[in-house]
């Protein structure tokens, strides 16, 4: 089964790129790249599915797109 998830990216001060999965709690990794983020933003998200199963939680939360005029 494959499942789909909108993933945020970032680059911090250090300029390391920190990649976030907003649908799953807790759930970010980084890399030096932005390539190699998204890379292991795909493990942590497998991880932390797994983790979430396994102690009986929701595996992600509620996460809707929103149109703001700016």
């Amino acid at each position: 089964m494959s499942l789909k998830f909108n993933v945020t990216l970032d680059r911090d001060e250090d300029g390391v790129w920190v990649v976030e999965c907003p649908a799953i709690p807790g759930c970010v990794s980084q890399g030096q790249t932005r390539d190699e983020a998204l890379v292991n933003i795909e493990d942590a998200i497998r991880l932390c599915l797994e983790v979430r199963a396994e102690r009986g939680l929701p595996l992600t939360r509620e996460t809707h797109q929103v149109e703001v005029a700016a």
